[in-house]
């Protein structure tokens, strides 16, 4: 099976004056991640680079990937006791090992992993990831409504990262599923998730043909609307082929109406009443 297509974008957004994310593509291995680093200038890219190059390391040792962020965790630790860094750095992650028609997401902190399934009526995202987070809690026992916690005040406050002082382990949690041919997931740290909701984020899927079509959008809307953070962002395609023969050249034709099958359809009905025109002329 051929290595999963994918595109990836980072960006220091608007008002920051450095990029404290760090992000790792090996589609040959099947592995992606983003580390969304935080502890300040010259500390957060720190953390978030040792989660990316330990996780690596650990990934080529044949490790699982659970088991690879915790040694992430363990590494961050270690270099803030021999002094690279500085105390208090951290990093969140999220990342995704695709393994033939399967796939594994893990995640420690808010940054997000999506898997975007079209159909009939565009497409369909749906949220893999549980953000570590204040608001998240509040959501889970009730206290706030899904429409509180979209402007909520603590939105960013996470209730663990890589790094945390106070923690031996962190809780390293991960979903598992079978791919399905034309699906994609994303991954994305804060910075885009922050500047656009489910809803905005889902169409500019509908919409793209193809990945790289889809991140430049994504970067592109998350900057518009105020990019007050650094934005990583990855598209992954599913590594199944498609149904279809002429999916490469339904693929290049620009968007009508947002969804893929009305498109379709609506090229088929235009290129049937081009033949029976010509039909009717060379008759």
């Amino acid at each position: 099976m051929a290595a999963p297509n994918f595109s990836a974008a980072t960006d220091k957004g608007l008002h920051r004056g450095n990029n404290e994310d760090n992000y790792l593509s090996i589609p040959e291995r099947g592995l992606w991640l983003i580390a969304d680093g935080m502890g300040g200038h010259e500390a957060g890219e720190v953390a978030s680079a040792i989660v990316v190059e330990t996780i690596q390391k650990n990934a080529e040792d044949g490790r699982e990937l659970v088991e690879a962020i915790q040694q992430a965790h363990r590494s961050v630790l270690a270099a803030v006791r021999e002094g690279v860094g500085a105390a208090g750095m951290g990093s969140t992650v999220v990342a995704l090992e695709s393994q033939g028609s399967r796939y594994q997401v893990a995640w420690v902190g808010d940054s997000r992993a999506y898997l975007w399934t079209p159909d009939d009526g565009g497409g369909t995202l749906e949220q893999l990831s549980t953000d570590h987070s204040y608001v998240q809690m509040l959501l889970a026992s009730g206290a706030i409504a899904a429409e509180e916690a979209i402007n909520h005040p603590d939105k960013n406050v996470i209730t663990q990262c890589i790094g945390s002082q106070d923690m031996t382990e962190v809780r390293v949690d991960a979903v598992e599923g079978q791919w399905r041919a034309g699906q994609w997931i994303l991954l994305c740290s804060d910075g885009l998730s922050d500047e656009l909701n489910d809803e905005t984020i889902a169409q500019i899927l509908c919409e793209a043909d193809s990945v790289r079509t889809a991140v430049d959008t994504l970067l592109r809307e998350a900057l518009r609307h105020g990019g007050r953070d650094n934005i990583t962002i990855q598209i992954i395609e599913s590594p199944l082929p498609t149904d279809s023969r002429f999916t490469p050249l339904l693929s290049r034709l620009p968007a009508i109406t947002g969804k893929r099958m009305l498109d379709i359809g609506l090229y088929a009905g235009a290129l049937l009443c081009a033949l029976l025109l010509s039909w009717w002329i060379l008759s």
